[in-house]
C-alpha cells in the first residue's frame, strides 16, 4: 500500500479519457433518447441531456456544429444524436460531444418545417384577411426565379400566349442553396420598393425538400407578407407545400399554373367580351323597349291632361248640354203648349163667352151706383133695369115680371 502510486484527480480523469478516446466504439456513435434540460446559451453552445426509461446521457453541442440545425430541438422530442463520448476532465464526468441531431422517425427538415409554420400561423402570417387580391388584368408582370429554369420558360411561354397585353420582366435569383433565400427576398423587397409590376410570381420547378428549402426560409415568408404588391407562390409541384405557399396571397400547384391563374386567356376573354356585348345590346333593347313605353304612357297622360284636350272635352260637353237644354226646351214647350190647349179648352168650357156662344147669357143689375151679376130672381124686382150680355151684344131691359121655376110669381117682402 505504501509503494502503490498516489494519482491526482487531474490524472486520473485524463486517464479515463485516454481509455474512452483510444475506444474506436465511442468515437462514433448514434444514441437514440429523449430530450431534457435543453438549454441554448448566448455564446450559441447548447447543452442537454438525454434520457431512455432506465439511465441519462449529458451532451453538449458546440456554436459551429448548432448552427447546422434545421430545427429548434426541444424537452420531451425524441432524438438521435451522433457524436463522440469522452470526458471532460476538469468535472470528471463523460458526456457525448454530438455533432449531429435529428428527429427521431422523421427528418430535420420536417420539423423544422411544422415549427416554422406553427410559429409563423400563430403570428397571424397565414390569415386571410391579410390576403391582397389578384389584380384581374395585370398590365406588368414580374417574376422572382432562376433565369435558366424550365419554369421560367414555361411561364413565359405561358403567359405571352394567354395575354400577351402584359408586360413580364424577370428578376433573376438563385432558387437553391445558401445564397438562394437572400436573393429571394432582395428581389421581392426591389421589386415592392420600385412598383415593377402589379403581380409578383415567385417559384421555380420541382424538387427534392432540400431543394425547395429556400421557399421555407423565415427570411423569405416575411418579405413575401410585408410585400404591398400581390404575390402568387409556384414551388415544385403539385403535392409540393412550402411556407411560402402559405404566406402568399395565392398559391399555384405548379409555375405553369401560376401563369395561367396570374392572367385570362384573352380568347376566352374576346369570347367573354363578345357574349357581353350581346348581353348589354339585349340589355339596352328591354331598357329602349322599356323607356319606349313609358314615354308612350306619358304621352298619353300628356294628351289626356293637355289643355287643348281638356277644351275640346268642354267644348263636346258644352254642345251636348246645349242639345240637351234644347230637346228640354223643346219638350218643355211641348209640354206647355199641349197643357195650355187643355187649359185652352178648359178656359173656353168655362169662358163666359164660350157660354153665350152657346146660347147662354150673363145677366147683371146696378145696384147703389155698381154693377153685380144677377144669379138669382131674390136680386130682382119688377121695373129693374137688367143688362143682358150675349155673344155679340148687350140687352138693355126691364124686368116687367119675377117668377120662380114653378112659374110663381115672386115678390121681394
Amino acid at each position: 500500500m505504501k509503494n502503490a502510486p498516489i494519482y491526482s484527480v487531474t490524472q486520473v480523469n485524463q486517464y479515463i479519457k485516454g481509455l474512452l478516446d483510444r475506444d474506436g466504439a465511442l468515437a462514433g456513435l448514434f444514441v437514440r433518447g429523449e430530450l431534457s434540460n435543453y438549454k441554448a446559451y448566448p455564446s450559441g453552445h447548447h447543452y442537454f441531456s438525454l434520457k431512455d426509461a432506465e439511465g441519462a446521457i449529458r451532451c453538449v453541442m458546440f456554436r459551429r456544429e448548432a448552427m447546422g440545425l434545421r430545427f429548434r430541438p426541444e424537452n420531451g422530442m425524441k432524438v438521435v444524436a451522433f457524436g463522440r463520448v469522452t470526458v471532460f476532465p476538469r468535472d470528471g464526468q463523460y458526456q457525448l460531444y454530438c455533432s449531429e441531431l435529428t428527429p427521431d422517425g422523421v427528418g430535420d427538415l420536417h420539423v423544422a418545417f411544422e415549427q416554422l409554420k406553427q410559429k409563423l400561423y400563430q403570428e397571424g402570417l397565414f390569415d386571410p384577411a391579410h390576403k391582397k387580391p389578384i389584380p384581374r388584368y395585370p398590365r406588368k408582370i414580374a417574376l422572382i426565379t432562376s433565369p435558366a429554369g424550365a419554369a421560367v420558360r414555361d411561364m413565359l411561354r405561358i403567359l405571352g400566349a394567354r395575354w400577351p397585353l402584359a408586360e413580364v420582366l424577370v428578376l433573376p435569383v438563385r432558387v437553391q442553396g445558401a445564397e438562394a433565400p437572400g436573393e429571394l427576398c432582395a428581389a421581392i423587397a426591389w421589386a415592392n420598393l420600385h412598383r415593377v409590376a402589379d403581380l409578383l410570381i415567385t417559384g421555380r420547378g420541382g424538387g427534392s425538400m432540400e431543394d425547395l428549402w429556400a421557399f421555407n426560409e423565415e427570411i423569405v415568408a416575411r418579405a413575401i407578407f410585408d410585400c404591398s404588391v400581390p404575390v402568387i407562390s409556384a414551388v415544385g409541384h403539385e403535392t409540393d407545400t412550402t411556407i411560402a405557399d402559405y404566406v402568399a396571397d395565392l398559391r399555384a400547384p405548379t409555375p405553369s399554373a401560376a401563369a395561367e391563374l396570374a392572367v385570362w386567356d384573352i380568347r376566352l376573354f374576346d369570347q367573354r367580351l363578345q357574349e357581353t356585348a350581346l348581353q348589354m345590346n339585349r340589355q339596352m333593347d328591354r331598357v329602349l323597349q322599356v323607356s319606349r313605353l313609358r314615354l308612350q304612357k306619358y304621352e298619353a297622360r300628356l294628351q289626356y291632361l293637355h289643355p287643348g284636350n281638356k277644351l275640346r272635352e268642354r267644348r263636346q260637353m258644352l254642345v251636348e248640354l246645349e242639345d240637351a237644354m234644347r230637346r228640354s226646351m223643346e219638350q218643355k214647350v211641348q209640354r206647355a203648349r199641349h197643357q195650355l190647349a187643355i187649359y185652352i179648352e178648359k178656359m173656353r168650357g168655362l169662358s163666359p163667352a164660350g157660354k153665350l156662344n152657346q146660347g147662354y147669357s150673363y145677366v147683371e143689375r146696378e145696384s147703389g151706383g155698381r154693377r153685380e151679376a144677377v144669379k138669382s130672381i131674390r136680386q130682382v124686382e119688377k121695373d129693374m133695369e137688367l143688362r143682358i150680355y150675349v155673344s155679340d151684344g148687350v140687352i138693355r131691359a126691364r124686368a116687367e115680371d119675377v117668377q120662380d121655376e114653378g112659374g110663381t110669381p115672386w115678390k121681394r117682402e
